[in-house]
């Protein structure tokens, strides 16, 4: 289990923050690699749109006009609609808890912010989850279809990987439905010092272990092997890992997909069945997929 707790990262005064409108699914792949390699500390993708933050920078035009260059560079559009503004950091504590409430997932799983009071049924699990900086409520579909499968692949005992935890909810559920040993990953401090936070208030800190780091293929297979994988993070991320996730799954492991939406769904989910991960089962919200793949035998 690991655990890399350093002081927690002081969040700056004032964010800057980008949104991308009217992108194509492919365009949208291309754009999220190089608004990360811009210093974004993650990117939220909604259907036709992109949005990230970042520490604002010193030279505000200069900084927007890279970005701007950048985008076009990426996609060879001579038009990516970008728009932005200045937020204090101090708002943020408010933009976040807007429209967050007390949600049943699945018959025996209710997520809740802590600021609600909850009424959950006999025998439902309850989560608490305050996201802070880190993405991941359940207000988002992708979130939902992921704990909707999880819910039905998890087997207590289990040892999983969160990969691209954002707030850790996805972990700490897993903890709370029974999971023995769950290691969130993810490449944002703001994120990782979330999920810590949310695994205590869960009581599950010494089930979720939060490690800072970037997901890639060697660090992956020095962690196996796993019983199952969580990964609700974009296409353009999830399909080079592909291979990755399947070598470090034991016999009859499972992996959830999730951050895909209708357009992508047949190529991602032909890329996995080609590194020997049968489909089980698909969850469909709205615009977004998520899929419920298990290790072939053999």
């Amino acid at each position: 289990m690991t655990d890399a707790r350093d002081s927690p990262p002081t969040p700056p005064d004032r964010w800057l923050a980008l949104t991308v409108d009217s992108i194509s699914p492919l365009a949208s792949e291309l754009l999220v690699e190089r608004l990360l390699g811009l210093g974004a500390r993650g990117v939220q993708e909604e259907v036709g749109r992109l949005i990230t933050h970042v520490p604002a920078p010193d030279d505000l035009e200069a900084f927007v006009s890279r970005v701007q260059d950048g985008l076009r560079e990426a996609t060879g559009l001579e038009d990516v609609p970008l728009s932005w503004h200045l937020q204090d950091h101090e708002d943020w504590s408010v933009l976040w808890r807007q429209g967050l409430a007390p949600r049943m997932i699945t018959e025996r799983l209710m997520v809740t912010p802590s600021w609600c009071s909850a009424d959950p049924p006999k025998g439902v699990v309850v989560v608490t989850i305050d996201p802070g900086m880190a993405f991941g409520t359940a207000e988002h579909a992708t979130t939902r279809g992921s704990l909707r499968l999880m819910d039905r692949a998890l087997t207590p005992g289990q040892r999983l990987l969160d990969a691209g935890c954002g707030s850790g909810i996805l972990a700490i559920c897993a903890a709370r439905l029974g999971a023995l040993d769950v290691l969130a990953v993810d490449v944002d401090p703001y994120a990782c010092e979330a999920a810590r936070e949310n695994a205590d208030l869960n009581g599950v800190a010494m089930t979720v272990g939060v490690e800072e780091a970037s997901v890639k293929s060697d660090w992956l297979l020095e962690r196996g092997p796993l019983d199952g994988v969580l990964a609700n993070i974009q296409p353009v991320v999830l399909v080079p890992l592909l291979q990755s996730f399947a070598e470090v799954l034991s016999p009859g492991g499972w992996l959830i997909l999730s951050g895909i939406t209708a357009q992508e769904w047949q190529e991602v989910s032909l890329c996995a069945t080609e590194v020997g991960l049968h489909l089980e089962d698909v969850d469909e919200e709205g615009e977004w997929r998520s899929g419920w793949f298990k290790l072939r035998a053999g």
